[in-house]
């Protein structure tokens, strides 16, 4: 059985939460969270936010080589846009936007059939 890092009592390998001193046990491997693994030489914790800002409770820090918390603090590099990506990034707006577009769409409907 693990460890809290914190209080260092055994605590359940799913649990959330240290039952003993509370802590927030956010690396932990719980069932439906995605496990994150390292995919080179350096381990996971070298471009993870958790372990920039040092809230990170893993006990494996700072050489773990999975973890499910993990969030790169490396800037995600831009692309310029071609006619391809452009059309997808419309399409997914559309798609994200529907309910309101057909909102608007039903409000001009409605106005149009009362000014009529």
């Amino acid at each position: 059985m693990p460890e809290c890092p914190r209080c260092h009592q055994s605590v359940d390998a799913q649990a959330i939460v240290c039952p003993h001193c509370r802590t927030t046990l956010k690396a932990h491997g719980h069932p439906g969270i995605p496990l994150y693994r390292a995919t080179g030489i350096e381990p996971l914790c070298k471009t993870c936010i958790y372990d920039a800002d040092d809230s990170c409770t893993y006990p494996k820090r700072p050489d773990a080589r999975e973890c499910t918390l993990y969030s790169d603090r490396l800037p995600v590099s831009v692309s310029p846009l071609n006619k391809s990506s452009s059309r997808f990034l419309t399409k997914g707006w559309f798609r994200q936007n529907s309910v309101w577009l057909v909102l608007v769409g039903l409000v001009i409907l409605s106005l149009w059939l009362a000014l009529r």
